[in-house]
């Protein structure tokens, strides 16, 4: 069984209904989904907090009473919200949507050249299945860390998912030494120019059940596979997991597995950015 899914009403959107219909809201705009159902539940108990689209900026907020709906949207719609750090949400009615009229399957690519998106590059087998193994084993040694969505793992510095940022004043210690072959591997990326000069100092290891999208790009996905973003794909595209349980490869339906365990490896910058899209950074924000 997948999400339940919503709609927009047609016609006016005075429409009373339990759900809410909410931009500007979820995990590409630093926020959490338990910290929206927290905020939103101070006006009823919340039934559940959905992703509205792929987007991860829209989410649908379900009530079981329409009156908590009302109050919500009466109180935040357009107005700064204190509690979700002064943001603006944008708030309408939404109808839910039946199973039948839902297509759960999504499109995904296996090339990175079909995306057209300079400087990502996707390359297979970029670890064995022994090592593949071997680093689950690893990992699963450790404590995971459990959030509303996944479990992770911090080494180097914690990527804080609340600022998408990391306190720098807060080192843990060196990356593991069950990684240290990947890491030289990514030193020798024959795409990344300046990788041997990169020192990757800050790992995030995650699991959860999805994969990789590019806003109105496509997916990409593939086991054991190794994604490096750069440049125009690094700073200029948002990037994030979508909530999906089937893909569509090529004319072949593959459902996927209960477990995906990701590797994030990252240079933690110290000084000001200096990178090509400041339109697009958070730095100065």
């Amino acid at each position: 069984m997948g999400l339940p899914r919503f709609s927009r009403p047609k016609g006016v959107d005075g429409e009373l209904s339990p759900n809410l219909y909410v931009a500007n809201c979820g995990p590409a705009v630093g926020l959490s989904f338990d910290t929206i159902t927290s905020v939103f539940s101070t006006f009823g108990e919340v039934k559940g907090v959905y992703p509205a689209d792929d987007s991860g900026a829209r989410v649908i907020v379900s009530y079981f009473e329409e009156s908590a709906a009302q109050a919500a949207l009466k109180t935040l719609d357009g107005h700064p919200c204190p509690a979700l750090g002064g943001r603006f949400l944008h708030i309408r009615y939404s109808i839910f949507q039946p199973p039948s009229q839902v297509n759960d399957s999504v499109p995904v690519s296996l090339v990175d050249s079909e995306l057209n998106i300079p400087g990502i590059y996707l390359l297979h087998d970029f670890v064995s299945a022994k090592e593949e193994e071997e680093l689950l084993a690893a990992v699963d040694k450790m404590s995971w860390k459990s959030l509303s969505k996944r479990r992770v793992q911090h080494y180097g510095y914690e990527f804080c998912y609340e600022t998408r940022n990391v306190n720098t004043k807060q080192y843990l210690g060196e990356l593991p030494s069950f990684v240290s072959a990947i890491v030289e591997r990514i030193s020798s990326f024959p795409n990344l120019e300046s990788a041997a000069d990169i020192v990757l100092d800050q790992l995030t290891c995650g699991i959860s059940s999805q994969k990789l999208k590019f806003f109105k790009k496509g997916y990409l996905s593939s086991s054991r596979s190794m994604l490096l973003l750069s440049g125009e794909a690094r700073y200029a595209w948002h990037h994030y997991i979508p909530h999906h349980k089937i893909d569509m490869v090529k004319d072949s339906v593959i459902r996927r597995g209960p477990r995906r365990v990701s590797f994030t490896f990252r240079k933690v910058r110290t000084g000001p950015c200096q990178c090509e899209f400041p339109q697009y950074c958070d730095s100065p924000r």
